[in-house]
């Protein structure tokens, strides 16, 4: 970026230059998928600049709308973890793009394929579709099973306490005890996050998979799948904990050692997963990887703007 951005100080004619398929700089970033390059479409706040860059057809007829709408050999696209969030980033671009393209760049049909913008998107991400959906869908089958175990024990949990009940009244024996609210609270969270998650990887699996739904839909439903699940899994670990500890009273070092050993879930599952998840929430609802802030680059160079 700091390469093109003296580049073009030093000669603004770099504007004008084109590469083999006609295509100008900053289409040619947007093929790269190169974000940085292209966030410098901001710092040129004139509508004509943007027009110059955006819209401009190259030798097939193809606006930068069409660049974005194809996944060339040059777009860095792999460096993304998982083809759904592939899928998020490519549709992430088609957006931007449409940001600075003109109403009638949309209706613009190349010469090559025949199509417009958005029918060349669907076409050139087809295969990235079907296999996002495999992923997110072997992703929610696998918390899915995970979450049912989890609702079968916490339920059949609720109904044999620790210690059993007293045979006149029916309470638990160590109702008093604080180890005992522990439990059952604990049971309680896990229980309802559990349930809460198997509903929403069911509604994964049940989703149409439209190419918009991996935008915000499917990434939103799977973060907070992922949250209800780490959830109901730290619970049940806690519920197992203070089950021990009131079994094993007076016996405080057996118990702190077992309660140790129920970290290992809870840290394989934070170690396995976590890096998805937030790669999910900072894709989905971070700042993204496009610098809206860059004003007026070009012209902080006195000798440039004298020459314009």
């Amino acid at each position: 970026m700091e390469y093109i951005t003296h580049l073009y100080r030093a000669n603004y004619e770099l504007r004008e230059i084109t590469n083999e398929k006609g295509r100008n700089i900053f289409q040619f970033a947007a093929e790269c998928r190169q974000h940085k390059v292209f966030s410098l479409l901001y710092g040129l706040d004139a509508q004509p600049h943007w027009r110059r860059f955006v819209s401009t057809l190259d030798k097939s007829r193809n606006n930068m709308l069409h660049v974005v709408g194809t996944i060339s050999s040059a777009a860095q696209i792999n460096l993304i973890r998982g083809a759904a969030l592939q899928m998020q980033r490519e549709l992430q671009w088609f957006k931007e793009v449409e940001h600075f393209a003109e109403p009638g760049d949309h209706e613009i049909v190349n010469s090559t394929d025949e199509m417009t913008p958005r029918e060349l998107f669907t076409k050139g991400h087809k295969d990235l579709v079907k296999e996002g959906e495999k992923a997110m869908k072997d992703t929610a089958t696998s918390c899915t099973v995970v979450g049912a175990l989890i609702v079968t024990i916490m339920f059949a949990a609720a109904f044999t306490v620790p210690g059993g009940n007293k045979q006149d009244t029916g309470l638990p024996i160590f109702l008093s005890k604080r180890a005992f609210i522990t439990f059952i609270v604990s049971d309680v969270i896990s229980l309802f996050s559990s349930t809460t998650s198997v509903m929403i990887f069911l509604g994964i699996l049940t989703s149409r998979y439209a190419e918009d739904d991996f935008l915000k839909s499917l990434p939103t439903k799977m973060i907070l799948g992922l949250i209800t699940l780490f959830l109901s899994i730290a619970a049940m670990m806690i519920a197992f904990s203070s089950a021990l500890s009131i079994m094993l009273d007076g016996k405080s070092s057996i118990a702190s050692l077992l309660t140790l050993l129920a970290i290992v879930p809870v840290a394989s599952f934070i170690w396995m997963q976590f890096p998805l998840l937030l790669e999910l929430v900072i894709s989905t609802y971070g700042a993204g990887v496009f610098d809206r802030k860059i004003k007026n680059w070009p012209y902080e160079d006195p000798k440039y703007s004298a020459s314009c």
